[in-house]
């Protein structure tokens, strides 16, 4: 046999390797996972049953597009968008509304040049972008409070509430904090989120250990029967209404009471809960590089 001659066992492996060679390409685009799958991964791990009605759906691109990276931020702001898009990121998770309302309805927006603008950015580079806020919060534990109470530092001061199980009372987690001023413990939690704008109201003086944690948005009724409680020195919050748990606040004050809020912005207090989504999010989908990306807090004050 001249060294131009193959064996029958020699060109089965070259054909084999070949055949191989060939296949492997299809075997991994078949294997690439979708958005729409991430999604199912969610709804089996997130350990609460999927309400019918919610918001938590996709608000943008096509749900069967494969997933090369996925970012997961508090509001898909234009910056995230392109934060993520020039990280390969193309599926995007955020707790917020992508357009500005909570519905994410866009009728009458079709000549907003704001939102024309994302909308083509949004297109132009293939991005998914799927809202988790109804679910997230149902999970046990809150999965925005686990978040916010891991980056301020707070796990071992966390109070177990008789009205609810975990200590998790309709969104709130209460504390039992070493003593400290109002003031002190402001200035903490601004340098451990990393803000520039947190508004406190109350005397800055006033001694203070009993803390109840609302992150996101307060209302009224849920502000007052919290700050109503013997045992609770300080209400933290993400947005109030400044017309109703604010003026509550100053006339408890006036009325000789250790009673102050203070008042975080609600992206600032519920970034670090889509923080703790990208961990968790890193346990049951292995297939694609996952990252947090912080929407960051939208306010500063003039010099």
């Amino acid at each position: 046999m001249n060294r131009y001659t193959l064996s029958r066992r020699e060109f089965g492996v070259i054909a084999g390797t070949s055949l191989a060679s060939l296949a492997a390409p299809a075997e991994a685009q078949s294997a690439a996972i979708t958005a729409n799958e991430v999604i199912q991964r969610i709804q089996q791990h997130v350990g609460v049953a999927w309400q019918a009605n919610t918001v938590d759906t996709f608000k943008a691109g096509d749900p069967n597009t494969p997933v090369k990276g996925i970012c997961t931020t508090v509001m898909s702001t234009m910056d995230v968008l392109k934060k993520a898009a020039s990280s390969g990121s193309n599926l995007v998770i955020t707790h917020e509304p992508t357009f500005w309302n909570h519905l994410d309805e866009t009728t009458g927006f079709d000549n907003d040049p704001v939102y024309i603008a994302k909308q083509r950015f949004i297109k132009s580079n293939g991005l998914v972008i799927w809202r988790f806020h109804d679910h997230w919060h149902r999970r046990e534990p809150d999965g925005i409070l686990t978040g916010i109470v891991s980056t301020l530092g707070w796990s071992q001061y966390q109070k177990v509430d008789r009205t609810a199980s975990g200590g998790n009372y309709q969104g709130r987690q209460f504390f039992t904090l070493p003593d400290t001023s109002l003031n002190d413990l402001a200035s903490a939690m601004q340098s451990r989120l990393k803000s520039r704008v947190t508004r406190v109201v109350g005397n800055p003086n006033a001694r203070v250990r009993n803390v109840a944690l609302e992150p996101g948005y307060s209302a009224l009724a849920s502000g007052m029967k919290t700050l109503e409680r013997s045992d609770v020195d300080v209400l933290v919050v993400g947005e109030p209404r400044e017309w109703e748990n604010v003026e509550y606040v100053k006339d408890a004050v006036a009325c000789g009471m250790n009673k102050s809020l203070i008042i975080l912005g609600h992206v600032t207090s519920e970034d670090p809960g889509m923080e703790e989504c990208a961990k968790w999010l890193k346990t049951f989908v292995p297939e694609v590089p996952i990252q947090w990306i912080p929407a960051g807090e939208p306010f500063w004050t003039p010099t």
